[in-house]
Order: C-alpha cells, then sequence, then structure tokens
C-alpha cells in the first residue's frame, strides 16, 4: 500500500499502514536514520505482548497507563537515556500506545534540543490519532497535556496485527477518534462504519487497514492545514474539552477513548441546546457509538464539581472562557465567525453530565 506522507514546516513523514508492517522497522530504520543508535522507548504492556520489535536496540520501558505520561517519567527516561550515552546522532522508537507516543516523542523533543523519532502505535487509539499530528507532552496535576512540544516523527509505522493482541475494551474505546473523525469531517465515513461494524468488532484484518488508513486521512489533511493549532485543527478537539476534565475528576479510572465518546455525545448536546447543531445530531453520534459498542453517557455518581473545576483548566481555554469545537450537524463543524469553537455554557454542561448521570 502506497505510505500516507504528511507534510509539515520542516519536512515530512510517511505513515505506513500495513499488516505486518513491525517487520520493516528495522530496514526503514537504517533508511531514515542510518548510523544512529536507537533508543526504544516501550510501554511494558506493549513488551509483554508483542516482544521487542527491535532486539539489538537500547530498551527504555515504562508502566503502562496514562499515570506514566508525567514529568517525573519524562525526567526518568531523559536521565537514562543521558546514562546510556546516547547522543544528538541517536533516533527514539516510540512503542506502545498513545501514552508511547507523548511520552517518548516528547522525551524526543527535548533531549539534546531535539533528535529524531519514530512512532510505532499498537493500539488502536494511536494509530487512529495520537501517533498523527506530531504533537507530544505530559499531564500535571492540573491537568492532561499541559506541557509539550510540537515535534513531527519522521515516520509512523501501523500495523494492524498488532491490534489483535489487545484486551476487547482497549481495542473498543480506540475506535472513539474514528468517530470523532467522521462525526466533525466525514459524515460518508460514519457510514462506512455503521455498517462495517461487525467485521470492526471482528477486528478483520482488512476492514482494520482501511479503518487505520481513513481515519489517519481525514486527521492529516486538517494537521497539513494547520500544523500548529492556531485555527482548524481545534476540529479535531471535539469531545475532548469534556473528555478531558472526564478523566481528571474520574482520577483516569474512564479510559480515554471512552471519555471521548461520552465527550462527543454531551458536547453536541451542549451545541443543541445552544441552537448551534441540528436536533438529533447526538442521537446520531450515540447510535454509531452503540453499534461500536462504546458508551454514550456518563457513569452515575460523577463529582460535577471536580469536571468544572478541570474544565476551566483546560489548555484551549482563552481569558478564563472555555471553548470546544462544537458540530452543526453528523460530519460538519458549527463555525463562530472565523473561529473554529464556540464558548461552553458550563452550567448547560453540569447540568447534562448530571441529568445523563442519573440515568
Amino acid at each position: 500500500m502506497t505510505p500516507l506522507v504528511i507534510r509539515h514546516a520542516g519536512g515530512s513523514y510517511a505513515v505506513i499502514v500495513r499488516t505486518g508492517a513491525l517487520k520493516l522497522l528495522p530496514a526503514l530504520l537504517a533508511e531514515r536514520h542510518p548510523g544512529a543508535r536507537v533508543a526504544l522507548i516501550a510501554d511494558a504492556g506493549a513488551m509483554t505482548a508483542l516482544g521487542s520489535p527491535l532486539p539489538e536496540a537500547s530498551v527504555f520501558t515504562f508502566a503502562a497507563g496514562e499515570a506514566s505520561k508525567s514529568r517525573e517519567t519524562w525526567i526518568d527516561l531523559t536521565d537514562q537515556l543521558l546514562e546510556a550515552r546516547h547522543d544528538r546522532h541517536s533516533v527514539v522508537v516510540a512503542f506502545g500506545g498513545g501514552v508511547a507516543s507523548d511520552l517518548a516523542g516528547f522525551v524526543a523533543a527535548t533531549f539534546l534540543r531535539g533528535i529524531p523519532w519514530i512512532a510505532v502505535p499498537t493500539t488502536t487509539l494511536a494509530m487512529l490519532d495520537a501517533s498523527i499530528g506530531g504533537k507530544t507532552g505530559v499531564d500535571t496535576p492540573l491537568g492532561k497535556n499541559l506541557v509539550g512540544a510540537f515535534h513531527p516523527p519522521s515516520a509512523v509505522l501501523c500495523d494492524p496485527l498488532a491490534l489483535q493482541t489487545l484486551p476487547a475494551r482497549n481495542y473498543r474505546e480506540g475506535l472513539a477518534e474514528a468517530v470523532k473523525h467522521a462525526a466533525t469531517l466525514d459524515a460518508a465515513f460514519g457510514k462506512w462504519l455503521m455498517t462495517q461494524a461487525p467485521h470492526v468488532a471482528d477486528r478483520e484484518i482488512r476492514t482494520l487497514e482501511t479503518l487505520i488508513r481513513r481515519s489517519a486521512a481525514i486527521k492529516a489533511d486538517v494537521v497539513m492545514a494547520d500544523e500548529r493549532e492556531s485555527g482548524r485543527r481545534a476540529v479535531l478537539n471535539a469531545g475532548h474539552t469534556v473528555a478531558h476534565a472526564l478523566e481528571q475528576a474520574t482520577d483516569y479510572t474512564i479510559p480515554h477513548g471512552e471519555a471521548v465518546a461520552i465527550g462527543l455525545v454531551v458536547e453536541t448536546q451542549v451545541a443543541e441546546a445552544m441552537g448551534l447543531a441540528n436536533p438529533g445530531t447526538s442521537a446520531e453520534i450515540a447510535a454509531l457509538l452503540a453499534r461500536l459498542d462504546l458508551p454514550f453517557a456518563p457513569p452515575p455518581g460523577l463529582d460535577q464539581s471536580r469536571i468544572v473545576a478541570a474544565l476551566t483548566r483546560d489548555k484551549k481555554n482563552r481569558g478564563g472562557i472555555v471553548h470546544a469545537a462544537l458540530l452543526a450537524s453528523f460530519g460538519n463543524i458549527a463555525r463562530n465567525g472565523e473561529a473554529w469553537t464556540h464558548p461552553l455554557d458550563l452550567h448547560l454542561v453540569e447540568s447534562l453530565l448530571a441529568e445523563r448521570g442519573e440515568r
């Protein structure tokens, strides 16, 4: 299959989606970074499930999960690279899920003022979204992704076979990003997901190849038009304003993809209440999420005050006002003049979360 090429200010990189692609990694490194020392930064879960894709590389692991996406883990990994005498002629390979892409990419962005890296995502979430676009970073106690850098990889290598090893819940949660891409930018993709849901659920390999390539292409078009998130790229945050608040308020007991699924529905309900979205748009999203066996309503017992507090610390806020990318209809974003986001009514968000959480 022809790789998807993503252009950016410093050049370009290829997103390679191919069954068995993990076997291409040594040759890809030799082609892109001849003679470089390789630092494989991997989450322990991926290493256990798949083994090392680079037996000869220096390996640095971290505990799987969002808790590792921290400044403390970044410091530890950076110190380990220094102690192992890696230098500016080294290359980082990020191996694992979205945490691996964000964390290892940030290590690469800051190590000796920046060294190259290759993303090798092993989860649905990472293949469809996290590994594409050049965003790297870590969380802080005050919120997600508040410390980071734009540092595009030199390549992204997606092997659908890796998804066969995932637990069912982990596999499904990443599909929320595909729903987000469809709901914001490509209604036809949403129809495809609805009809192909049984094949997606069965992890049919050709269906997965199409799913990954199509979702990656949607994101790539936006990223290339707005590399530094100064305008249109904000649409990729649809559902994420509420999602990040849900994650933080529940101490990350709700996985990111499930939080995005719930966030998409809640934010679209807000858009309907504000008169921005066509009535029934949130129901369309919920129907697709249900078809993919994803949640579309918040769990009961949420601490509404913690959620609102987390919303006020979102990095997309401007002048103390919470902003979000909201839909006009399935497949279309509601514009706000020249802007791509709208102010959120926090009281409306809180009441919707409370209402849904009580059902």
